[in-house]
């Protein structure tokens, strides 16, 4: 089989893998679309995620679907030919974290595509995936695998909103544009926020999260002072949503909340916490959250995803074959030109 293979910064590779055996509780999965996420396309720029370097071949991919190629003997709810989205996370359902309901803190988690453990954790970017049968969730025949892989970062969206609290009637801003940031702004919606501010410093992406319903969207790139008006009276934004990735934009999060409103940090910051206002989270009884990937989210995402209840569709800007995969990176690293874009076989 097909196997994409990142060796180190910008060493993306495409090699022949034999297949692996399965068990009797696992499931033989072709994959057919792959999402590039942030933390890929900082593994082929830089070989690295924060303090997660890649040391032997890693390959990527924790956004996927496909449909069931076998499955072993104890595997009731799937049989060759369905179509299934795929949890990336195989966690053991018996360390504190799982048993207290954190299972996105599990002790011995297998997290697809991550570097973060040794020997690495391999994602989905190949022909076949051998999985656990609890990690396949089957989707509708009409369901388009594309659509289905925005299973997990739709799912890292809707826990982010669940940790916020009720949403109801609420100004919400996100700050981060990207597909982490607009399927936030979905997310809230759905949770009944009545204004949804977008913020970037990319016209492209802003204009997606309008596609998608953000009622207002400020690019603060050319526009310094359009954060003024909702950081004046202490601020006048309810829940804020840090989806950036940088201690600018929690500052700028920080800065527009009200008093005893919350803040939810979702992004892995990155660049000088110098001039980020940390104070004000004391001095406005801030309420900060820290969330983490997702729960029982995903199998709320999918269920979403197959029924229309959201349509994710607009943010989808190519589906690449595996063949021209170096340009797809390319193409998802350029925010001039993209929001999501999935890697398909």
């Amino acid at each position: 089989m097909l196997n994409c293979a990142i060796h180190g910064a910008r060493d993306l590779r495409v090699a022949d893998l034999a297949p692996e055996a399965i068990s009797p509780t696992q499931v033989r999965v072709a994959v057919k679309a792959v999402g590039i996420c942030g933390s890929d396309l900082h593994y082929f720029q830089h070989g690295r995620v924060g303090d997660f370097v890649i040391r032997a071949p890693l390959t990527p991919g924790h956004e996927a679907s496909g449909q069931v190629l076998e499955v072993g003997a104890q595997v009731t709810h799937v049989k060759p030919g369905d179509r299934v989205a795929l949890d990336p996370a195989r966690t053991c359902g018996i360390c504190r974290f799982c048993r207290m309901g954190a299972s996105n803190h599990c002790e011995s988690v297998h997290f697809f595509g991550s570097a973060s453990r040794w020997p690495h954790m391999q994602g989905a970017m190949r022909e076949q995936v051998v999985v656990e049968g609890f990690q396949c969730v089957p989707v509708p025949a009409e369901l388009p695998f594309e659509i289905a892989a925005f299973g997990e970062p739709l799912a890292v969206a809707l826990h982010a909103v669940h940790a916020a609290g009720s949403l109801l009637g609420k100004t919400v801003m996100v700050v981060g544009a990207g597909p982490i940031g607009a399927l936030t702004l979905m997310a809230a919606r759905l949770a009944g926020a009545s204004r949804l501010i977008a913020v970037d410093i990319v016209d492209h992406t802003l204009a997606a999260c309008a596609r998608v319903g953000a009622t207002d969207t400020i690019n603060i790139a050319t526009n310094p002072q359009g954060l003024d008006a909702l950081a004046a009276g202490k601020g006048q934004v309810d829940v804020c949503f840090e989806a950036a990735g940088h201690y600018s934009a929690l500052g700028n999060c920080i800065r527009v909340t009200r008093p005893r409103g919350t803040v939810v940090q979702i992004g892995t910051l990155s660049g000088s916490s110098e001039g980020c206002p940390f104070n004000q989270i004391m001095v406005k009884s801030l309420t900060y959250v820290g969330t983490f990937r997702f729960v029982d989210e995903y199998a709320w995402s999918v269920d979403y995803l197959a029924r229309g209840v959201l349509d994710v569709s607009p943010l989808l800007t190519a589906a690449v074959p595996v063949a021209n995969v170096h340009e797809a990176f390319e193409l998802a690293a350029d925010r001039n030109r993209a929001m999501k874009v999935m890697v398909t076989f």
